[in-house]
């Protein structure tokens, strides 16, 4: 499926009916980006609930193509996803075209077979969160990471060959980047593709990623003229009558001119 003219998550029957490709061509995020237009985010294209309602498309007799080509982002989504995945009754092959990082790999290995492109990659280490708050809070998550990464460790063991969870831990404390053929070595992928990535394909994802940028900067430029409109002019008071809505005008007059600081900051 796209959205903004950019491909990140795609729902594609082929059309023999049983085979049905989904794509991850961006971080997993279980929000969209920020909408200037409604003042809310869009729907996620690449969260487990959006993933949940795809894959209930699919019959368990059917085969799926996964495509990954993304960064990874949020550890509750995708081990979700890891988990929807699993759980579907579908043949599952899984193709890296480009980077399986982070919680991205993770996802990659609820599939029965993964295939890695030339060129392609994929990238292990110990999660992250952000925290707040005292010492005794901060010791607690640290703790708590521990636990987690305990768990996450045992969905790369459950495929893993000629490898120890010590040094696996190894690695993933070291933030491992791993070829194709390290991750044939240690199961992480059961084949390496001959196909390379075609140059049309990557020259349209980067263009298409430039047009969104620009809208994006038409969109706030114009949210900006909009706002100026509003904002309290120089040697000019508002009448007697308006003295009410003063307040909410130098909120905005503020909130514009810290757009227009970011602005100047920018260039």
């Amino acid at each position: 499926m796209t959205k903004g003219n950019r491909t990140k998550f795609r729902f594609e029957q082929m059309q023999d009916g049983s085979t049905h490709k989904l794509y991850i061509y961006d971080d997993v995020t279980a929000y969209g980006p920020f909408n200037w237009e409604t003042w809310e985010y869009d729907e996620s294209e690449t969260g487990a609930d959006y993933f949940r309602e795809q894959l209930a498309q699919i019959p368990d007799t059917g085969e799926i193509e996964l495509h990954v080509n993304s960064c990874g982002g949020s550890v509750k989504e995708g081990i979700a996803i890891y988990n929807l995945l699993k759980q579907h009754g579908a043949h599952k092959t899984c193709y890296v075209d480009g980077f399986a990082y982070s919680v991205a790999s993770v996802i990659c290995l609820a599939c029965d077979h993964i295939i890695m492109g030339l060129g392609t990659s994929m990238l292990i280490h110990n999660m992250s969160m952000n925290v707040y708050g005292n010492a005794e809070m901060l010791r607690k998550c640290a703790d708590d990471l521990d636990v987690l990464m305990e768990s996450n460790r045992k969905i790369y063991m459950e495929r893993a060959k000629d490898l120890t969870e010590e040094e696996l831990q190894e690695m993933m404390d070291r933030e491992t980047y791993l070829t194709p053929e390290q991750c044939l070595e240690y199961g992480f992928c059961d084949e390496i593709g001959t196909s390379r990535a075609d140059p049309g394909m990557l020259v349209q994802q980067a263009n298409r990623q430039v047009q969104e940028l620009k809208q994006q900067l038409q969109n706030i430029q114009s949210f900006r003229q909009e706002m100026r409109q509003f904002a309290p002019q120089p040697g000019n008071p508002a009448p007697e009558e308006k003295k009410g809505n003063e307040k909410v005008l130098r909120m905005m007059g503020a909130f514009l001119n810290a757009f227009q600081k970011e602005e100047k900051h920018e260039k």
